[in-house]
Order: C-alpha cells, then structure tokens, then sequence
C-alpha cells in the first residue's frame, strides 16, 4: 500500500470513481468498503422517492427491529439495568444471522411487551385496591367519630364544629343523606373543593383526609402524595353530578357501604385481593427483570449489527441498481492515494464470480469535496476552522496555522506563569489518559474539554512563556535575573523615589516596575503597542496565502488586480504604523532634546494635513508619508477596476466565440453526444448539488461585487487592526483581576501569628485558589478563547479564505450508536 499523502496544507486530491459490482456480492462488498471509510457515495437516485428504491423492504424490516431495540433499551433505562457494552470486532454477518435477529426482536418485543402491560395492569389492580382499603378506613374513621363512636374525647375535640341550623350530622341525617368517597391526587384537593362549593352553592359536608402512604404511579414512574375525600349531599341528582366532577379531576369514586358490618366485609376482602395480588405482581416482576438483564447482556452487540446492515442497505439505495444485468452501479468521491486500496478490496469477489467486479475512474469538471486528514492533535484545530465552515477544494487549509496561532493569541491575553501551570497540568492529566478517558461515557463540557485536549495543552504552555515575559505569577513578579534598575539606598519616609537605570533585564519584563506608581502606565504602553504589532504580523502573513491559492489556481487577475493593491494599502498605512512603533523603541528619548510623538496624532495628521508634521519622528517624514497616502489613494481605484474590466474583456470575447460556435452547422448535436456520453448517469447532479454553480454573471454583477470588496477591504484594514486591541485589554483586565483577588484573600493571611495565623492562612489559601481556578483559569479562560477564536475567523481567514467548499463525508460504520449510549 501506497504512502498517503499528507493533505493538511489543501485538501487530499479527490477522484470520482464508478463501481460495477454483481448483486450476489453487492451486500459483502459495500461491507468492505464501509470498513475502509474512503468513498463517499453519490446519491444517483435523487429523483426517486425513497419509498420507491430498490431495497426499501429491507430498511422496513430493519427499522422495525432498530424501534423494538429503542424499546428495549426503554424499559431497561426505566429499571435502571445497564447495557453491557464492548468492542465489536468487525465481522459480515450473513443474512441468515440478520433473520434471525429480525424474527427473535419480533419475538422478544412480545414477550416484553406482554410482561410489562402485565405487570402495569397489576399495578394499577394493586392501586386501586390500596385506594380502596384507604377509602373504607377513611369513611369507617369518619362514621366512628362523628356519629357518637367510642373515640376519645381529645379526638373528639379535634373535629370541626357545625352549626345546627346548617347542617348537623346525626344518625338520622347520616341515613337520609347519600355520601360519596374516593380517592384525588392531593394538589387537585383544593381545586375539587372550590369547584364543588360554586355548584352546590355550599350546600353539601366535605371531609378529607391524606393516605398514610405514597400511590406509586407506574405509568410515571413516580410516587404520589393522594387525599381521600367523603362528600356529603341530598338527591340524586347532585349525587352525579358531584361523581361527575370528581371523575373529570382523575379521582377514584368508591362505593363503600354505610353499614359497618358490611364495610369490615369489604375491608377483608380487599386485603385478601391485595396480598394475593402483591404475590402474582412480585413474580410478574422478577420475570419482566429476567428477561430484560438478558437483553441487556446482547443489546448492543444486535443493535451495533442491525445499525450497520442498515447503513449498508442505505448506501445501496443510493446506487443504481440494474435489475436486467444484475449490477449494482455505485459512484462517489475518494482520495486519489486510496484507488489501489479500493481496487484490491472489491475484486476480493472476483473469483467466485462470472461477472468481475470494477473501478473505474471518472474525468469530470465538478468540484469535489474538502478532505483535510487530521490526528488527534490535529482535530480539535481543525474543528473549529470548520465550524467556521469549510475551505474550498485545493485551497490552503486555515487549520494549520491555527495550531500555532490560536492558542499563542490566547496566551497573549492570558499571560500568567501560574495560571498557565494550572491549565497545563489539567491539559496534561487529560492527554495522559487519554486511552482510559476515551471509553469513559462523558457529559457535554466534559467531552469538549477531552476533545480540545491538546488545545488546553498549547494554551497552558504558552501561557506560561508569555507569563514568563509578563514576569507575573499569580500577579507576583519573579526575580530571576538581576534588575536594571536601582533604588536609592538612604530615604526617608515620604520621599518619592526614582530608581536608576544600570543595565537592562536579561528576559521579559523587569521585576523593578512591579508596585511602582508608573507600572500600569508603562505596561499599558507596551502591551498596547505590542497588540498592535501582533495584529500586523498576524494579518500580513494570513493575507500573503491569498497569493499562495491566486497562484495555486492561476489566477493572474486576482494576484494584479487584489492582491498587489491591497497589499500596497495595507503595508502603507498600518506596516507603517509598525514600523514607526518598532522605530520609538528604538530611539533614546531621554538623551534626546525632543519630546517623544505621540503616533496616534501622526497617523491622523498624515491623512487630514498631509506633509504637516508637527513633531517629526526622523528627517524626510513628511515626504514619505504624503507618498504613502498617494500610495493608499491610488490602490482604491485599482482595486475597484482592475478585475471587472479584465473579466469585461473575457466576457465579450467569450460571446464572440460563441456567436461565432452556435452559427456552424449540426454543432449543437454533435456537442449534446459528447456531453451525453462524458457524463453517462450524472444527469441528476444539480439535483444532488454537488455540481459546479453554472450561473452566469453580467458585468454589472461582477462590478457590485468587486465595489463590496473593495469597501470592505479598506474598512476591515482599520477595524480589524484596532480590533487585535483587546489582546492589550483581555491582558490589561487579566492581570489587574488576579491582584485584587490576591490582596482580597490570601495577602490578609500573612499578618495574623499564632493558631489563628495557621486557620487563616488554611482558609484564605483555598479560597483564594478555589476562585483562582473557577474565575481566572476556567471563567478569564473561556472569555479569551473565545477572543482569540474571533481573531481567527474574522480578522485572519477573511484576508485568504474563501469556503463554500463541501465537506467529505465518506461512507463509514464509526459512530453508528454515539447518539444512544
């Protein structure tokens, strides 16, 4: 086998390869090529419907068994039963393997099925009787009390007081009056008796009660708190009337006997029903449980072969199969490199079989799709250059760079030696277990944090290289070399001291500065000029690939009438904007007679009094910048015509030809023949749309195109420059953030002695890590990621990258069940 091609700087080249395979090892073969995942298949049969395709019985049967599968694994999740899962090793079932999977889901679905409404009608049985000795205890309870029983007189004294002239219970009345009893869920109590007291207008007894124990409610899964209720009323009328309401609020209505021989009767019989129901529930129990941990024991071994025969059947529905010749035609996109590969495994078939199998590679003008290979290193950088969305074919791929770039932009924001520690040491402990991490089941942030992985690993170590610059750890300044400067050794307090310079610190910032009164202003500075320069840099370079790809596909006119203008605009004003910063540093001002220039004032006085410069950086300024913004001015017209008329050019001579073409005789069969014969069984590619956009421009259209560009270019120059200012800003806050939360927590505990001074130090220690790790590692973190991932989609990949490119989605069995365990 072939070295494969790198295929991280531009995309893999693609071809398009036809496949002639016989039926009897259409089924194997498409197996194979799924192992291999690398061919996407066409879709040849857009037009048709989906109910109309060749193996669709096939796909009925199969989503049949995946729906008794999805049911299994409801009612195993509902008894918390777990799946037994491991590695599948690739094998071809046979299609004797695959009915017997499809009859034996039929025949389980009913066992389960009938276990389980068994076991649900039994339930309810055993609810309703439970409701029902409750109701009889309420109602006994009741009559016992308030009809002169041999209660208590403290329980006596519990029961509410009517007055005589409403409604007194006695016997009598107790006889004459028609009760009703039942059982309500408890939150719908209040609701009952409101409803109650407007219809009858207050004229019934109402008496409630809560059940000793919780209802258990199978259908949810839950246990419910339940009141029972007795209602007294006169007729029967009212008497429906209340049963009425009662059933239209999901209560259970009793009959339970006034007498109370007959009401221990019934109590008897009930607790007979419920012990003997309790026993055929048990066992209907432990069978539903039996048979689902065996399930549970091959679920996803079935589920993981019928998911894959599934997919199989899919991608051959997408082929054309010939009924007649008994083929199956199939076309689709691979990587050039992997041809032989292909090759080799479809004509593994070839020797049992009259009719050999074959490859055959397409010449066509449509695009292909995007493929970029990636490693785990590589794929967390390359995701989210996707999620962007995708480069187009051949063209550079902004996935690469990014691995440098994107967590350096970070670090920049995020310059701090301990925090970087920090994130580095949790990047580490995820890179370093990766192999047992992978198997582990993960919840969602969990998992975005194990798939960037060894993006939180470059974060965390640049960090620390630009905290190492910063010199602050934890906002403290390190000592690592000897200082620049020097501080007076006789002072007295309340004297300003000025330190003096004697040499220059070796690496990054000098620790002298930190707690001077000039130290936010000196970082300031640097951090604001030092954003600026990055921002240069990292724009020049994102826009010279756009010359890269104008070369790589022979665009002349993009590289005269894009490339060179916006370059000269670009370098003009803002490379000299750099070079002028770079130039300040330079320069001594303090032995110098002048005042340093401020650079804002000087960029805006070169555009609105050009060749007046009031305080001048070197001699000749004022010359080089009126050339320079003679320079910018005549690059925005350049930009603005160049292309369109270069493509007005080409658009008349291509009318001309083809005036000239259509005027010759029998020219337009002889065209249609070829075109019919080069793309044989492609007439349906727009429908698929992965065809090549054949819509014609005018000239008009090309010019409003061309005027965006120009406008947006020489606006994004300016916004997008300032915009790499919160490289200073994120950096500024970061920094200023971590002191106050030092000063605020752990500062206080090194002035208490003693016992008190050890609790202290304790407590204050793991507060202030504990909000170190939650505010300026994972909160400050975040915030800079997402700075830096906007620096990179917007001010970087709009100087060279294009998209709309297609992604490549290659025919594959990975990941069939990620979204159902």
């Amino acid at each position: 086998m072939s070295d494969k091609e790198e295929a991280v700087f531009r995309s893999a080249d693609m071809s398009l390869v036809q496949i002639y395979v016989p039926t009897e090892v259409a089924r194997e073969t498409i197996y194979k090529i799924g192992q291999l995942d690398i061919i996407q298949f066409r879709d040849l049969n857009s037009k048709v419907n989906e109910f109309q395709r060749s193996f669709v019985n096939e796909l009925r049967k199969l989503d049949n068994t995946e729906r008794q599968y999805r049911l299994f694994k409801q009612e195993l999740d509902y008894r918390d039963i777990p799946i037994k899962l491991y590695p599948y090793e690739f094998v071809i079932p046979q299609q004797s393997d695959i009915d017997d999977l499809v009859e034996s889901g039929q025949l389980l679905e009913d066992r389960v099925v009938q276990l389980r409404d068994s076991v649900e009608t039994l339930y309810k049985n055993q609810n309703y009787l439970k409701q029902f000795k409750f109701t009889i205890l309420a109602v006994d309870k009741f009559f016992h009390y308030q009809l002169g029983g041999h209660g208590s007189a403290i329980e006596r004294s519990l029961l509410p007081e009517f007055d005589e002239s409403r409604l007194l219970l006695s016997s009598a009345t107790a006889s004459a009056s028609q009760f009703i009893s039942g059982v309500i869920n408890r939150d719908k109590v209040g609701i009952l008796q409101q409803i109650l007291w407007r219809i009858l207008r207050g004229n019934l007894y109402y008496h409630s009660e809560e059940l000793q124990e919780e209802i258990y409610d199978v259908k949810h899964n839950a246990y419910v708190a339940k009141n029972t209720f007795i209602i007294f009323s006169y007729g029967s009328l009212v008497h429906d009337r209340i049963v009425k309401v009662c059933e239209s609020l999901d209560a259970e209505v009793y009959d339970v006997d006034k007498s109370e021989e007959a009401r221990s009767k019934q109590l008897s019989e009930v607790k007979s029903k419920l012990e003997d129901l309790g026993t055929v529930l048990s066992e209907s129990e432990n069978a539903l449980t039996s048979e689902l941990i065996a399930i549970s024991q091959d679920l996803g071994k079935w589920w993981e072969i019928i998911a894959r025969e599934k997919q199989v059947y899919k991608t051959m529905n997408r082929c054309d199969y010939d009924g007649a010749r008994k083929l199956l035609l199939g076309e689709g996109w691979t990587p050039t490199d992997s041809i032989p590969e292909l090759t080799q495994v479809v004509k593994e078939f070839d020797q049992t079989q009259s009719i050999p199998t074959i490859v055959n590679v397409l010449s066509t003008n449509r695009t292909p799709p995007t493929y970029v290979r990636t490693n785990k290193f590589t794929y967390a950088f390359q995701a989210i250059c996707d999620a962007y969305g995708t480069p187009r074919y051949k063209e550079i791929n902004p996935g690469l760079p990014t691995i440098i770039t994107f967590p350096f932009m970070f670090a920049i924001m995020f310059g701090d030696l301990g925090h970087g520690f920090i994130m580095f040491l949790a990047a580490a402990f995820l890179v370093l277990n990766e192999k047992k991490l992978s198997g582990v089941k993960k919840d969602e942030i969990f998992d975005m944090a194990y798939t960037g992985r060894y993006i939180l690993l470059l974060m965390g170590i640049f960090s620390m290289y630009t905290g190492f610059i910063y010199n602050d750890v934890f906002s403290r300044s390190m000592d690592f070399f000897k200082s620049g400067w020097e501080w007076p050794e006789h002072f007295k307090v309340g004297d300003t001291l000025i330190a003096k310079e004697v040499g220059t610190y070796i690496f990054g910032m000098d620790p002298a500065w930190h707690g001077t009164e000039n130290a936010l202003l000196f970082s300031n500075s640097y951090k604001m000029k030092l954003s600026i320069l990055m921002g240069y840099a990292h724009m020049t370079y994102s826009y010279f690939f756009s010359i890269a790809n104008y070369i790589y596909f022979d665009s002349i006119v993009d590289i005269v009438g894009n490339f060179i203008p916006g370059l000269l605009f670009m370098q003009g004003i803002f490379g000299y904007l750099s070079l002028v910063i770079v130039y300040k540093w330079t320069v001594n001002w303090a032995e110098s007679k002048y005042q340093p220039p401020g650079i804002l004032n000087m960029l805006i006085s070169m555009f609105l009094s050009p060749g007046n410069v009031e305080e001048p950086f070197y001699p000749g300024q004022a010359t080089i910048q009126i050339w320079l913004v003679v320079i910018a001015l005549i690059c925005v017209p350049w930009l603005l015509f160049v292309k369109p008329l270069w493509l007005k050019r080409q658009l008349d001579k291509e009318a001309k030809q083809h005036a000239q073409y259509s005027a010759l005789p029998n020219d337009d069969e002889e065209v249609g023949g070829s075109n019919g014969s080069t793309y044989n069984n492609n007439e349906n590619d727009d429908e698929e749309g992965d065809g090549e956009d054949h819509e014609e421009h005018s000239f008009g259209d090309i010019m409003i195109h061309q005027v965006i560009h120009t406008i947006e270019f020489c606006l994004n120059c300016v916004s997008h420059t300032a915009s790499y200012l919160r490289l200073w800003a994120l950096s500024l806050a970061h920094a200023q953030l971590s002191t106050v939360l030092w000063s605020m927590t752990i500062s206080k505990a090194f002035g208490p002695t003693g016992v008190f001074g050890v609790v202290a130090v304790v407590f204050l220690f793991a507060m202030w890590f504990t909000l170190t790790v939650c505010i300026l590692v994972v909160m400050e973190g975040t915030s800079a990621m997402l700075h830096s991932l906007r620096l990179h989609w917007v001010e970087s990949m709009s100087k060279y990258f294009e998209g709309g490119g297609m992604p490549y989605e290659p025919f594959s069995f990975k990941g069939l069940l990620d979204s159902v365990f």
